[in-house]
């Protein structure tokens, strides 16, 4: 008797803590900033939290706090209908407005962390973050490595990503806009996709968008960003790519001395020597360009 009371306690009591203890993850819909880090995620997290409200703050106000109060009181004239439909509009409303600027994510990857943003631009708040490092040459980040924006994330699997990007790129690359781009791409924990057959996936739909647009490995205006993490596919088309150090807020904010001239010099001719290989192929031919000798950075 002793034992089956003891099996039926392990058994009905032994799955609460787990669920209790499960954290929001990433998955398809989230937008916000990915971040690479050395080791301490933890760290980076706090690091993350502290920059993307500062600037965040300068370009948006003061994140509210979201007491939502409804000016009008004449319940006395309502029936009870229309005073519990204004009831629930109250409360969807200020759950709206409660929700949290940034929200921390298990980015399903070591050395990688996921900030999910509600009411902000992240490809608007990201550059701004670089742009200012840039300027300025202020070190505000110890762990951090990377900062790249996520504007839109579907399923990583072939038919999926052509789909969602057939659409998604037709903001910066649908006739008659044009563009000179590269193409940048990286996987982590997922085995769906190939990084030379998605370049040249990608470049054959922006070709179709407008034969215009063309490849440019070396100083382009927009780059692609596509990163895979497990069953998520993370897209953005960001600017000043190679000007901000692949967004690395560690080089970006390194002040022009520290490197002399023959390194800049070296580094140059060895990417050059990258680019005329060619790190993929598009319809018309050209090179598409990806991530392949990005920092070293932890997998």
């Amino acid at each position: 008797m002793s034992e089956t009371r003891k099996r039926s306690r392990k058994h009905y009591g032994g799955h609460a803590p787990r669920k209790l203890r499960r954290t929001r993850e990433l998955e398809v819909g989230a937008e916000g900033v990915l971040i690479t880090c050395n080791m301490n995620e933890r760290k980076c997290t706090r690091e993350a939290f502290n920059l993307l409200n500062e600037y965040a703050d300068a370009l948006y106000g003061p994140e509210q706090s979201g007491e939502a109060q409804d000016s009008h009181s004449e319940e006395d004239d309502e029936d009870a209908e229309a005073a519990l439909k204004k009831e629930v509009s109250q409360i969807q409303t200020s759950m709206k407005s409660r929700q949290q600027r940034f929200t921390a994510l298990d980015s399903g990857a070591t050395n990688v962390v996921f900030i999910r943003s509600h009411g902000v631009d992240p490809e608007k708040l990201v550059h701004h973050v670089l742009s200012d490092l840039h300027q300025t040459k202020k070190k505000k980040t110890r762990v951090i490595l990377r900062m790249l924006p996520v504007s839109g994330t579907c399923r990583a699997f072939p038919e999926d990503m052509e789909k969602y990007l057939s659409v998604f790129l037709e903001r910066w690359f649908k006739a008659p806009l044009r563009a000179t781009y590269q193409i940048c791409f990286k996987a982590r924990n997922s085995s769906h996709n190939k990084r030379d057959d998605v370049i040249k996936d990608v470049a054959a739909l922006v070709a179709d968008m407008n034969p215009e647009n063309k490849v440019d490995l070396t100083n382009p205006e927009l780059s692609i960003i596509i990163e895979i993490i497990k069953a998520v596919c993370c897209v953005s088309v960001v600017r000043d790519y190679a000007l901000f150090r692949k967004y690395n807020l560690q080089e970006v904010s390194k002040e022009p001395a520290n490197q002399s001239p023959e390194k800049e010099e070296a580094a140059k001719s060895t990417a050059d020597q990258t680019q005329e290989h060619g790190n993929g192929t598009s319809a018309d031919g050209n090179a598409a360009g990806g991530d392949g000798r990005e920092e070293a950075e932890p997998e």
